[in-house]
């Protein structure tokens, strides 16, 4: 439900606020008040085209906000596109800068106008003078359809993701023949290189160390040779003086117990000297100063190093390459297998989708006859002499299937005797175009209540539906007709309708008044909730005119009262 629009230096506005509740919200006015530029305003929220043009005389820039009730399927759109909600609101702004530009927010953050778009369908429907009828395209017209027929695409949207899936795998495997061949001779080099260098992980890091050791051999022996001297083998050795020290500290013992310990530590460092010493001899005679070793480790190295500049930084990454190319041998090597099994899946996924699309169709057919049926009779009540159809073409190819089935749904109409029917979108007058959405809709949710069956789908979330000046060319008992119908649809969604006449505005839930009025030299618009003695006054001023007369007020106040 729309909570609040907000206005702000957009077109004759200087500031405005109205605050909407539920049921039929009416807007009513003398003409040039402002009442259309509302709706633009809030189609303009909905992702509609901005100009410059909308940007008040004297202002930089334009704003307009509003204040939606959340719903699941609106949260889930913001979390796709990386928008926070928060919690029961989702709040839309849109600035419109005198140069052209602007800027979009969700929620305080900023956003794009193709977010606005996916929003739309979630929070409300404008049917705007101004506006074309992209907002009701086939793929609207297939949904309302199916929201009349109570009828769940979900079985066939899955079998349609499972033949997709289906077709992709067998589409990559059938490949050119030539790619095929190219990649499996490369494969096969690539696996058998990399089996021939009998990898072992780590063994890189391994052998380099090795390099180093060879590579600096007669360095090395003399550094362990000249450490074992020092603490074993030379005459002043270290292992020698330690040997002498703990003779006289034991001395010292004999007289000193304090001494003790330090004959322990001394025995001990005796201990490490020669375990050291030991290493250092063992060592130094191992020592392999190997030319042939040398030239074998790095001959290993280099070749190593290309194979991990070909297919990884380290050797468990060649590795783990190899193993990848053999699963792919070993696949194309199955092709024929695989090719048998992948047309198998695909024909069973086939056969699936158009089982559930055929059934689909058949149940969407009948329930078109059914649509145009009620819709014709509504629309006639509104004031217009026309033959309506709703025609569900279903397109096999596989190149028309879709999530929601194979079909084709339009609505066509005439709204002359002796016209050939023809898409809405040929309609030319915008006023006709309001009462036709006003009648479907109320047909829709006439439809809805009845048992739809196992296809029978969850009632989707009520949205806010505007419509602008439904009333042009209509009035007396027609007039009253339309007010009865926007009134039923208010009891299920929320209702916004700009009107001139008295017979449509009684049957507000909310009534708002906007009216022009000028302050130092500026003409600006100015918007009112009505209460009950304000909306008798109004209805009043629409029966006769400027002058309103106890008359007329008694008969808005008749009026009023008959509505509820």
């Amino acid at each position: 439900m729309l909570v609040e629009l907000r206005a702000e230096n957009y077109a004759v506005i200087d500031h405005a606020i109205a605050v909407f509740g539920p049921g039929l919200n009416l807007l009513t006015g003398e003409t040039g008040a402002g009442k259309s530029i509302l709706v633009d305003a809030l189609a303009l929220l909905m992702g509609g085209k901005a100009s410059a043009d909308v940007v008040r005389h004297g202002a930089d820039r334009a704003v307009v906000s509003c204040v939606f009730e959340a719903t699941p399927a609106a949260d889930a759109i913001l979390d796709e596109n990386g928008i926070d909600a928060t919690g029961t609101e989702i709040i839309l702004r849109r600035e419109i800068l005198a140069n052209g530009k602007g800027r979009v927010f969700v929620n305080n953050q900023p956003a794009t106008v193709a977010v606005l778009r996916l929003l739309a369908p979630e929070l409300a429907l404008v049917h705007a003078q101004s506006e074309t009828l992209s907002s009701f395209d086939q793929s609207q017209q297939r949904i309302l359809l199916d929201r009349f027929a109570g009828l769940d695409t979900t079985n066939v949207a899955e079998a349609h993701a499972v033949w997709r899936e289906a077709a992709q795998k067998l589409d990559d495997l059938e490949r050119g023949e030539q790619d095929r061949l190219r990649m499996v001779d490369m494969w096969a080099f690539q696996r058998k290189e990399i089996e021939s260098a009998q990898l072992i992980a780590g063994e890189d890091t391994e052998i380099e160390n090795e390099k180093r050791v060879l590579a600096n051999a007669e360095k090395i022996y003399a550094a362990a040779m000249g450490a074992f001297d020092l603490l074993y083998d030379g005459a002043n050795s270290t292992e020698a003086t330690l040997r002498s020290a703990q003779r006289n500290i034991e001395e010292l013992a004999r007289y000193d117990s304090k001494f003790a310990d330090s004959v322990q530590q001394l025995a001990s460092a005796r201990a490490i000297v020669d375990d050291l010493s030991d290493t250092l001899r063992d060592y130094a005679q191992n020592i392999n100063a190997s030319p042939d070793r040398l030239a074998e480790i790095e001959e290993r190295l280099v070749t190593l190093d290309r194979l991990k500049r070909k297919y990884g930084g380290s050797i468990a990454e060649v590795i783990a390459f190899g193993e990848d190319v053999a699963r792919k041998l070993t696949e194309v090597e199955d092709r024929d297998e695989i090719l048998k099994q992948l047309r198998a899946d695909l024909a069973k996924a086939r056969a699936r989708y158009a089982e559930h699309a055929q059934a689909l169709s058949a149940a969407r057919a009948a329930a078109a006859t059914k649509l145009a049926r009620l819709a014709e009779k509504q629309i006639n009540d509104l004031a217009m002499k026309v033959r309506f159809e709703v025609t569900v073409t279903p397109r096999k190819d596989e190149a028309d299937w879709a999530a929601h089935g194979w079909d084709e749904v339009e609505y066509r109409i005439a709204t002359n005797a002796g016209e050939p029917l023809k898409p809405l979108d040929e309609i030319a007058s915008g006023g006709e175009m309001s009462r036709v959405m006003l009648a479907l809709k109320v047909s829709v949710e006439e439809g809805t209540g009845r048992p739809a069956g196992k296809s029978s789908a969850k009632k989707v979330t009520p949205r806010t539906l505007v419509f602008d000046e439904i009333d042009i060319g209509i009035g007396g008992r027609a007039a009253e007709a339309v007010g009865q119908k926007l009134k039923a649809l208010s009891r299920v969604q929320q209702v916004l309708c700009v009107t001139h006449l008295p017979q449509i505005a009684a049957f507000a839930n909310q009534h708002f008044l906007i009216e022009k009025r000028e302050s130092q030299g500026r003409t600006k618009t100015q918007i009112r909730l009505l209460d009950d003695r304000a909306r008798i006054e109004e209805v009043a001023r629409m029966l006769s005119g400027a002058v309103v007369t106890e008359a007329s007020q008694h008969h808005a106040s008749q009026m009023i009262a008959a509505s509820r």
